[in-house]
Protein backbone atom coordinates (compact mmCIF):
# COMPACT_ATOMS: atom_id res chain seq x y z
CA UNK A 1 0.00 0.00 0.00
CA UNK A 2 2.91 2.34 0.75
CA UNK A 3 4.71 1.60 -2.21
CA UNK A 4 1.66 2.18 -4.78
CA UNK A 5 1.05 5.33 -3.01
CA UNK A 6 4.87 6.42 -3.63
CA UNK A 7 4.08 5.91 -7.01
CA UNK A 8 1.11 7.84 -7.27
CA UNK A 9 2.97 10.88 -5.18
CA UNK A 10 5.99 10.51 -8.13
CA UNK A 11 3.30 11.24 -11.19
CA UNK A 12 2.01 13.95 -9.05
CA UNK A 13 4.89 15.82 -8.95
CA UNK A 14 5.26 14.98 -12.83
CA UNK A 15 2.56 16.60 -13.63
CA UNK A 16 3.01 19.28 -11.01
CA UNK A 17 6.30 20.61 -12.60
CA UNK A 18 4.42 19.98 -16.61
CA UNK A 19 2.23 22.13 -15.09
CA UNK A 20 3.85 24.60 -13.71
CA UNK A 21 5.90 25.02 -16.27
CA UNK A 22 2.65 26.05 -18.84
CA UNK A 23 1.36 27.74 -15.85
CA UNK A 24 3.71 30.14 -15.70
CA UNK A 25 5.00 30.03 -19.71
CA UNK A 26 1.02 29.03 -21.14
CA UNK A 27 1.33 32.70 -22.62
CA UNK A 28 4.53 32.54 -24.11
CA UNK A 29 3.54 29.08 -25.45
CA UNK A 30 0.00 30.89 -26.95
CA UNK A 31 1.62 33.81 -28.52
CA UNK A 32 4.65 31.83 -30.10
CA UNK A 33 4.23 32.29 -33.90
CA UNK A 34 7.73 31.29 -35.20
CA UNK A 35 6.66 27.96 -34.93
CA UNK A 36 2.99 28.93 -33.97
CA UNK A 37 3.30 25.83 -31.02
CA UNK A 38 -0.86 26.35 -30.95
CA UNK A 39 -1.89 25.86 -34.27
CA UNK A 40 0.94 23.21 -34.69
CA UNK A 41 -0.46 21.41 -31.82
CA UNK A 42 2.94 21.20 -29.93
CA UNK A 43 2.55 19.71 -26.13
CA UNK A 44 2.63 21.86 -23.92
CA UNK A 45 5.51 20.39 -21.98
CA UNK A 46 7.90 23.10 -22.41
CA UNK A 47 10.88 21.11 -21.37
CA UNK A 48 10.62 18.88 -24.42
CA UNK A 49 12.31 21.72 -26.13
CA UNK A 50 13.22 24.27 -23.76
CA UNK A 51 15.64 24.52 -20.29
CA UNK A 52 15.53 27.00 -17.79
CA UNK A 53 19.40 27.79 -19.17
CA UNK A 54 18.27 28.65 -22.55
CA UNK A 55 14.61 29.73 -23.68
CA UNK A 56 15.68 28.88 -26.96
CA UNK A 57 14.38 25.41 -28.27
CA UNK A 58 16.96 22.54 -28.31
CA UNK A 59 14.68 19.90 -29.72
CA UNK A 60 16.36 16.99 -31.10
CA UNK A 61 15.22 15.88 -33.99
CA UNK A 62 17.23 12.78 -34.03
CA UNK A 63 15.22 11.42 -31.13
CA UNK A 64 12.14 11.43 -33.71
CA UNK A 65 11.47 8.93 -36.90
CA UNK A 66 13.36 11.35 -38.88
CA UNK A 67 16.70 11.86 -37.37
CA UNK A 68 18.29 14.94 -39.84
CA UNK A 69 21.12 14.56 -42.01
CA UNK A 70 23.54 16.38 -44.46
CA UNK A 71 21.40 19.60 -45.41
CA UNK A 72 18.83 18.91 -43.16
CA UNK A 73 21.19 19.58 -39.95
CA UNK A 74 21.39 23.63 -41.18
CA UNK A 75 17.70 23.73 -42.28
CA UNK A 76 15.37 25.95 -39.65
CA UNK A 77 12.43 24.32 -38.19
CA UNK A 78 10.49 26.74 -40.54
CA UNK A 79 12.05 25.29 -43.96
CA UNK A 80 10.60 21.98 -43.51
CA UNK A 81 7.91 22.96 -41.04
CA UNK A 82 6.59 26.18 -43.21
CA UNK A 83 3.09 24.74 -43.34
CA UNK A 84 3.04 25.50 -39.67
CA UNK A 85 2.38 21.15 -39.07
CA UNK A 86 4.71 19.42 -37.10
CA UNK A 87 3.19 16.60 -35.67
CA UNK A 88 2.56 14.00 -38.18
CA UNK A 89 4.40 15.73 -41.02
CA UNK A 90 5.38 13.05 -43.86
CA UNK A 91 9.07 11.94 -43.71
CA UNK A 92 8.88 11.32 -47.43
CA UNK A 93 11.27 13.66 -49.60
CA UNK A 94 8.68 14.51 -52.56
CA UNK A 95 6.38 15.55 -49.39
CA UNK A 96 9.03 18.51 -49.21
CA UNK A 97 10.55 18.63 -52.64
CA UNK A 98 7.64 18.00 -54.82
CA UNK A 99 7.92 21.50 -56.53
CA UNK A 100 11.91 20.93 -56.91
CA UNK A 101 11.05 17.59 -58.66
CA UNK A 102 7.99 19.60 -60.92
CA UNK A 103 10.46 22.58 -61.60
CA UNK A 104 13.51 20.70 -63.23
CA UNK A 105 13.91 20.88 -66.27
CA UNK A 106 17.50 19.61 -66.94
CA UNK A 107 15.99 16.91 -67.04
CA UNK A 108 12.49 17.78 -66.65
CA UNK A 109 11.58 14.79 -63.82
CA UNK A 110 7.64 15.09 -64.57
CA UNK A 111 7.74 14.95 -68.18
CA UNK A 112 10.13 11.66 -68.08
CA UNK A 113 8.66 10.05 -65.54
CA UNK A 114 11.07 10.04 -62.66
CA UNK A 115 10.35 8.30 -59.74
CA UNK A 116 9.20 10.42 -56.79
CA UNK A 117 11.42 8.49 -54.30
CA UNK A 118 14.14 11.56 -54.76
CA UNK A 119 16.57 9.56 -52.60
CA UNK A 120 17.59 6.87 -55.69
CA UNK A 121 19.29 10.29 -56.88
CA UNK A 122 20.11 12.39 -54.62
CA UNK A 123 21.24 12.23 -50.72
CA UNK A 124 20.75 14.83 -47.88
CA UNK A 125 24.36 16.09 -48.44
CA UNK A 126 24.27 16.61 -52.34
CA UNK A 127 21.37 17.86 -54.41
CA UNK A 128 23.18 17.33 -57.46
CA UNK A 129 22.05 14.07 -58.75
CA UNK A 130 23.96 10.60 -57.41
CA UNK A 131 21.98 8.33 -59.67
CA UNK A 132 24.35 5.11 -60.15
CA UNK A 133 23.48 3.98 -63.43
CA UNK A 134 25.61 0.76 -62.97
CA UNK A 135 22.84 -0.47 -60.60
CA UNK A 136 20.96 -0.43 -63.61
CA UNK A 137 19.94 -2.94 -66.56
CA UNK A 138 22.82 -0.57 -68.80
CA UNK A 139 26.14 0.02 -66.96
CA UNK A 140 27.84 3.07 -67.89
CA UNK A 141 31.40 1.85 -69.89
CA UNK A 142 33.73 4.14 -71.50
CA UNK A 143 32.96 7.26 -73.38
CA UNK A 144 29.34 6.60 -71.57
CA UNK A 145 30.92 7.43 -68.57
CA UNK A 146 31.47 11.25 -69.23
CA UNK A 147 28.73 11.96 -70.56
CA UNK A 148 25.84 13.72 -69.35
CA UNK A 149 22.79 12.50 -68.95
CA UNK A 150 21.17 14.94 -71.40
CA UNK A 151 23.31 13.49 -74.51
CA UNK A 152 21.50 9.82 -73.90
CA UNK A 153 17.81 11.12 -73.03
CA UNK A 154 17.67 14.42 -75.02
CA UNK A 155 13.90 13.08 -75.91
CA UNK A 156 12.98 13.14 -72.11
CA UNK A 157 12.05 9.90 -71.58
CA UNK A 158 14.66 7.93 -69.08
CA UNK A 159 12.15 5.19 -67.89
CA UNK A 160 12.33 2.17 -70.50
CA UNK A 161 14.90 3.85 -72.79
CA UNK A 162 16.17 1.38 -75.27
CA UNK A 163 19.54 -0.15 -74.46
CA UNK A 164 20.58 -1.01 -78.00
CA UNK A 165 23.30 0.61 -79.50
CA UNK A 166 21.28 1.76 -82.75
CA UNK A 167 18.41 3.62 -80.76
CA UNK A 168 21.23 6.42 -79.39
CA UNK A 169 23.49 6.01 -82.98
CA UNK A 170 21.32 5.17 -85.64
CA UNK A 171 22.12 9.49 -86.83
CA UNK A 172 26.15 7.86 -86.93
CA UNK A 173 25.07 4.61 -88.67
CA UNK A 174 23.40 6.66 -91.38
CA UNK A 175 25.77 9.06 -91.85
CA UNK A 176 28.77 6.76 -92.03
CA UNK A 177 30.31 6.75 -95.45
CA UNK A 178 33.96 5.48 -94.90
CA UNK A 179 32.58 1.98 -95.27
CA UNK A 180 28.52 3.31 -95.86
CA UNK A 181 26.97 1.29 -93.10
CA UNK A 182 23.16 1.93 -94.62
CA UNK A 183 24.49 0.77 -98.31
CA UNK A 184 26.83 -1.87 -97.43
CA UNK A 185 23.53 -3.84 -95.45
CA UNK A 186 26.05 -3.76 -92.30
CA UNK A 187 24.25 -4.97 -89.24
CA UNK A 188 22.74 -2.49 -86.66
CA UNK A 189 24.61 -4.11 -83.69
CA UNK A 190 27.03 -1.19 -83.57
CA UNK A 191 29.28 -3.65 -80.69
CA UNK A 192 30.16 -6.33 -83.26
CA UNK A 193 32.70 -3.27 -84.62
CA UNK A 194 32.82 -0.94 -81.83
CA UNK A 195 33.36 -0.52 -78.05
CA UNK A 196 32.04 2.46 -75.91
CA UNK A 197 36.00 3.08 -75.18
CA UNK A 198 36.87 3.86 -78.28
CA UNK A 199 34.38 4.62 -81.95
CA UNK A 200 36.99 3.64 -84.02
CA UNK A 201 35.87 -0.35 -85.85
CA UNK A 202 37.72 -2.60 -84.18
CA UNK A 203 36.24 -5.53 -85.83
CA UNK A 204 38.06 -8.78 -85.66
CA UNK A 205 38.19 -10.36 -89.44
CA UNK A 206 39.36 -13.25 -87.73
CA UNK A 207 35.60 -14.28 -86.16
CA UNK A 208 34.13 -14.31 -89.66
CA UNK A 209 34.47 -17.10 -92.19
CA UNK A 210 37.89 -15.32 -93.97
CA UNK A 211 40.67 -14.81 -91.08
CA UNK A 212 42.80 -12.50 -92.80
CA UNK A 213 46.65 -13.56 -93.16
CA UNK A 214 49.78 -12.18 -94.66
CA UNK A 215 49.37 -9.04 -96.84
CA UNK A 216 45.52 -9.47 -95.95
CA UNK A 217 46.17 -7.96 -92.48
CA UNK A 218 47.42 -4.85 -93.55
CA UNK A 219 44.98 -4.28 -95.87
CA UNK A 220 42.53 -1.43 -95.46
CA UNK A 221 38.51 -2.38 -95.88
CA UNK A 222 38.15 -0.33 -98.89
CA UNK A 223 40.34 -2.19 -100.39
CA UNK A 224 38.61 -5.41 -100.40
CA UNK A 225 35.30 -3.76 -100.33
CA UNK A 226 35.86 -1.13 -102.61
CA UNK A 227 32.66 -2.41 -104.36
CA UNK A 228 30.59 -1.58 -100.75
CA UNK A 229 29.99 -4.85 -100.25
CA UNK A 230 30.69 -6.24 -96.83
CA UNK A 231 27.84 -8.79 -96.40
CA UNK A 232 28.53 -12.09 -98.24
CA UNK A 233 31.10 -11.04 -100.28
CA UNK A 234 33.07 -13.91 -102.30
CA UNK A 235 36.08 -15.34 -100.45
CA UNK A 236 37.79 -16.96 -103.16
CA UNK A 237 41.10 -15.90 -104.24
CA UNK A 238 39.73 -14.58 -107.80
CA UNK A 239 37.20 -12.76 -106.91
CA UNK A 240 39.13 -9.57 -105.45
CA UNK A 241 42.48 -10.93 -107.84
CA UNK A 242 41.03 -11.46 -111.21
CA UNK A 243 42.18 -8.22 -112.63
CA UNK A 244 45.48 -9.86 -111.32
CA UNK A 245 44.92 -12.77 -113.24
CA UNK A 246 43.90 -11.28 -116.52
CA UNK A 247 46.85 -8.68 -116.86
CA UNK A 248 49.98 -11.01 -115.80
CA UNK A 249 51.74 -11.64 -118.89
CA UNK A 250 54.81 -13.33 -117.25
CA UNK A 251 53.51 -16.24 -117.53
CA UNK A 252 50.34 -15.18 -119.36
CA UNK A 253 47.82 -16.47 -116.75
CA UNK A 254 44.65 -16.35 -119.69
CA UNK A 255 46.37 -17.62 -122.38
CA UNK A 256 48.40 -20.38 -120.64
CA UNK A 257 44.63 -21.25 -119.38
CA UNK A 258 45.85 -21.28 -115.38
CA UNK A 259 43.80 -22.11 -113.03
CA UNK A 260 41.70 -19.43 -111.36
CA UNK A 261 42.77 -21.30 -107.52
CA UNK A 262 45.13 -18.68 -107.35
CA UNK A 263 46.06 -19.95 -103.75
CA UNK A 264 47.42 -23.30 -105.94
CA UNK A 265 50.89 -20.99 -106.81
CA UNK A 266 50.02 -18.03 -104.58
CA UNK A 267 50.02 -17.20 -101.31
CA UNK A 268 48.64 -14.14 -98.50
CA UNK A 269 52.80 -13.86 -97.72
CA UNK A 270 54.10 -13.55 -100.90
CA UNK A 271 52.66 -12.96 -104.32
CA UNK A 272 55.32 -14.52 -105.65
CA UNK A 273 54.67 -17.70 -106.91
CA UNK A 274 55.22 -20.55 -104.90
CA UNK A 275 53.75 -23.45 -107.11
CA UNK A 276 55.01 -26.94 -106.13
CA UNK A 277 55.96 -29.16 -109.11
CA UNK A 278 56.36 -31.85 -107.24
CA UNK A 279 52.84 -32.27 -106.59
CA UNK A 280 52.48 -32.69 -110.14
CA UNK A 281 53.04 -35.74 -112.87
CA UNK A 282 56.63 -33.87 -113.38
CA UNK A 283 59.03 -34.10 -110.21
CA UNK A 284 61.87 -31.09 -111.25
CA UNK A 285 65.10 -33.00 -110.61
CA UNK A 286 68.65 -31.85 -111.81
CA UNK A 287 69.12 -28.95 -113.68
CA UNK A 288 65.21 -28.54 -113.76
CA UNK A 289 65.05 -27.38 -110.38
CA UNK A 290 66.82 -24.24 -111.19
CA UNK A 291 65.56 -23.69 -114.19
CA UNK A 292 62.60 -21.35 -114.79
CA UNK A 293 59.21 -21.62 -115.75
CA UNK A 294 59.65 -19.73 -119.22
CA UNK A 295 62.55 -21.82 -120.16
CA UNK A 296 60.28 -25.08 -120.04
CA UNK A 297 56.71 -23.46 -120.62
CA UNK A 298 57.78 -21.34 -123.42
CA UNK A 299 55.03 -21.74 -125.87
CA UNK A 300 52.81 -20.89 -123.11
CA UNK A 301 51.72 -23.94 -122.65
CA UNK A 302 50.89 -25.21 -118.88
CA UNK A 303 48.46 -27.45 -118.47
CA UNK A 304 48.75 -30.55 -120.12
CA UNK A 305 52.17 -29.90 -121.59
CA UNK A 306 54.23 -32.91 -122.43
CA UNK A 307 56.61 -34.30 -120.18
CA UNK A 308 59.01 -36.53 -123.28
CA UNK A 309 62.31 -35.19 -122.93
CA UNK A 310 62.50 -34.75 -126.66
CA UNK A 311 59.58 -32.59 -126.59
CA UNK A 312 61.56 -29.80 -125.02
CA UNK A 313 65.27 -30.84 -125.97
CA UNK A 314 64.62 -31.52 -129.98
CA UNK A 315 67.08 -28.30 -130.71
CA UNK A 316 69.50 -29.89 -128.34
CA UNK A 317 69.02 -33.07 -130.26
CA UNK A 318 69.28 -32.02 -133.69
CA UNK A 319 72.43 -29.62 -132.88
CA UNK A 320 74.57 -32.57 -131.44
CA UNK A 321 77.79 -32.83 -133.04
CA UNK A 322 79.40 -34.92 -131.40
CA UNK A 323 78.15 -37.14 -132.21
CA UNK A 324 75.83 -36.24 -134.64
CA UNK A 325 72.70 -37.39 -133.01
CA UNK A 326 70.35 -36.73 -136.17
CA UNK A 327 72.55 -38.67 -138.63
CA UNK A 328 73.35 -41.38 -136.87
CA UNK A 329 69.54 -41.34 -135.94
CA UNK A 330 70.10 -41.78 -132.37
CA UNK A 331 66.98 -42.51 -130.73
CA UNK A 332 64.76 -39.69 -129.11
CA UNK A 333 64.42 -41.04 -125.71
CA UNK A 334 67.30 -38.60 -124.05
CA UNK A 335 66.94 -40.58 -120.89
CA UNK A 336 68.74 -43.21 -122.13
CA UNK A 337 71.70 -41.59 -121.93
CA UNK A 338 71.35 -38.44 -120.07
CA UNK A 339 70.17 -37.54 -116.78
CA UNK A 340 68.48 -34.13 -115.61
CA UNK A 341 71.69 -33.78 -113.48
CA UNK A 342 74.32 -33.69 -115.80
CA UNK A 343 73.53 -33.21 -119.48
CA UNK A 344 77.02 -34.95 -121.00
CA UNK A 345 75.99 -38.52 -121.96
CA UNK A 346 75.89 -41.82 -119.43
CA UNK A 347 76.04 -44.18 -121.45
CA UNK A 348 78.28 -46.63 -120.24
CA UNK A 349 78.89 -49.27 -123.02
CA UNK A 350 81.02 -51.51 -121.26
CA UNK A 351 78.23 -54.11 -119.93
CA UNK A 352 77.95 -54.61 -123.60
CA UNK A 353 81.27 -54.27 -124.87
CA UNK A 354 84.35 -52.11 -123.41
CA UNK A 355 85.31 -49.99 -125.95
CA UNK A 356 87.16 -47.85 -123.55
CA UNK A 357 89.57 -50.07 -122.19
CA UNK A 358 92.02 -52.98 -122.94
CA UNK A 359 93.00 -53.82 -126.71
CA UNK A 360 89.93 -50.95 -127.79
CA UNK A 361 90.97 -48.24 -125.96
CA UNK A 362 91.49 -45.15 -128.56
CA UNK A 363 91.15 -47.33 -131.22
CA UNK A 364 88.11 -45.46 -132.36
CA UNK A 365 86.48 -42.10 -132.55
CA UNK A 366 82.84 -42.15 -133.30
CA UNK A 367 80.28 -44.74 -132.77
CA UNK A 368 79.68 -44.92 -136.40
CA UNK A 369 82.96 -46.79 -137.02
CA UNK A 370 81.75 -49.89 -135.53
CA UNK A 371 78.10 -49.17 -135.88
CA UNK A 372 77.47 -48.37 -140.01
CA UNK A 373 73.41 -48.42 -140.14
CA UNK A 374 72.73 -44.89 -138.58
CA UNK A 375 69.81 -45.34 -135.97
CA UNK A 376 70.30 -49.03 -135.73
CA UNK A 377 73.10 -49.96 -133.06
CA UNK A 378 72.18 -53.25 -132.85
CA UNK A 379 74.07 -53.66 -136.08
CA UNK A 380 77.94 -53.54 -135.28
CA UNK A 381 80.58 -54.34 -137.55
CA UNK A 382 83.91 -56.72 -136.22
CA UNK A 383 85.57 -57.38 -139.61
CA UNK A 384 85.82 -53.92 -140.85
CA UNK A 385 89.32 -53.25 -138.35
CA UNK A 386 90.45 -56.88 -137.50
CA UNK A 387 91.71 -59.18 -140.06
CA UNK A 388 90.98 -56.80 -143.36
CA UNK A 389 91.35 -59.87 -145.29
CA UNK A 390 88.77 -62.87 -145.10
CA UNK A 391 91.49 -65.11 -145.76
CA UNK A 392 93.41 -63.95 -142.56
CA UNK A 393 90.95 -64.57 -140.23
CA UNK A 394 90.05 -68.12 -142.13
CA UNK A 395 93.63 -69.04 -141.29
CA UNK A 396 93.71 -68.02 -137.75
CA UNK A 397 90.80 -69.75 -137.08
CA UNK A 398 91.29 -73.08 -138.44
CA UNK A 399 90.78 -74.81 -135.34
CA UNK A 400 87.52 -73.18 -133.81
CA UNK A 401 84.39 -75.19 -134.58
CA UNK A 402 81.85 -73.19 -135.98
CA UNK A 403 83.63 -69.89 -137.21
CA UNK A 404 82.00 -67.82 -139.61
CA UNK A 405 83.21 -64.62 -141.57
CA UNK A 406 80.50 -62.61 -140.00
CA UNK A 407 81.02 -59.73 -136.78
CA UNK A 408 78.25 -61.22 -135.07
CA UNK A 409 80.17 -64.94 -134.54
CA UNK A 410 83.39 -62.64 -133.68
CA UNK A 411 81.17 -61.29 -130.92
CA UNK A 412 79.87 -64.51 -129.38
CA UNK A 413 83.00 -65.36 -129.22
CA UNK A 414 84.90 -62.20 -128.15
CA UNK A 415 82.19 -60.51 -126.08
CA UNK A 416 84.90 -58.72 -123.85
CA UNK A 417 87.28 -58.10 -126.57
CA UNK A 418 89.42 -60.54 -125.67
CA UNK A 419 91.62 -62.59 -128.11
CA UNK A 420 90.95 -65.81 -126.55
CA UNK A 421 87.85 -67.50 -127.09
CA UNK A 422 85.19 -66.48 -124.45
CA UNK A 423 81.27 -67.49 -123.59
CA UNK A 424 78.09 -65.98 -125.43
CA UNK A 425 77.94 -62.41 -124.73
CA UNK A 426 76.10 -61.10 -121.83
CA UNK A 427 73.38 -58.57 -123.27
CA UNK A 428 72.15 -57.64 -126.57
CA UNK A 429 73.11 -54.40 -128.41
CA UNK A 430 70.23 -52.22 -127.99
CA UNK A 431 68.44 -51.57 -131.19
Amino acid sequence: MFKRRAINVTQAANTMVSLRHVSCHLADYNNTDEPDHQAAGFSNQCQTCHTTNNWDANYNHNNTGFPLTGRHVQATCIQCHASGQYDGLPTTCASCHLSDYNGTNDPDHEAANFPTTCQTCHSTSNWNSTFNHNNTSFPLTGQHIQATCNQCHASGQYDGLPTTCVSCHLADYNGTTDPDHEAANFPTTCQTCHTTSNWDANFNHNNSSFPLTGQHVQATCNQCHASGQYDGLPTTCVSCHLADYNDTDDPDHQAAGFSTQCQTCHTTSNWDANFNHNNTGFPLTGQHITATCNQCHSGGIYNGLTTVCVDCHLADYNSSADPDHEADQYPTACQDCHTPSNWNSTFNHAPLFPITTGAHRNEWNTCRECHPNAGNFGVFSCTHCHEHRQSEANSEHQDVNGYQWLSSACYSCHPDGREGPNPAPRQEFPR
